[in-house]
């Protein structure tokens, strides 16, 4: 995981994928989840994720929850060393949601695709 020191430098990356939470958070969330512990931040030169461990009935998973930066950088340093972690803390898979492109990019590293996420808002 990174230091809060490296947060300013990778903020905007972070910024740029709250877009596609569709207003479900804002960067002040983040920052507050990550100071709670409730979100790891990770980060390489010129990328950043952030991830959460979600307890569900049956298993524990680590969910990659907003991901920006070099695409280079998150696959081949970020993915492995998370999914170290997410092994190490005990989760029995890693988890995300995101647009269709990720499955291309992520097919190589033996990820599976289960279905789309959409939604629907109400006025």
């Amino acid at each position: 995981m990174c230091a809060s020191t490296d947060w300013f430098r990778c903020k905007p990356w972070i910024e740029a994928a709250l877009v596609h939470t569709h207003g479900t958070h804002a960067i002040e969330d983040i920052e507050d989840g990550i100071a709670s512990g409730a979100y790891q931040f990770w980060c390489t030169q010129n990328s950043a994720a952030i991830t959460e461990i979600v307890d569900y009935p049956k298993l524990k998973a680590l969910n990659f929850f907003l991901l920006g930066g070099d695409l280079a950088e998150l696959l081949d340093i970020l993915e492995p060393r998370i999914c170290a972690f997410a092994r190490h803390k005990g989760c029995a898979r890693v988890t995300g949601a995101g647009r269709k492109g990720w499955e291309r990019v992520l097919k190589p590293l033996t990820y599976r695709f289960a279905g789309t996420t959409m939604f629907k808002e109400f006025s």
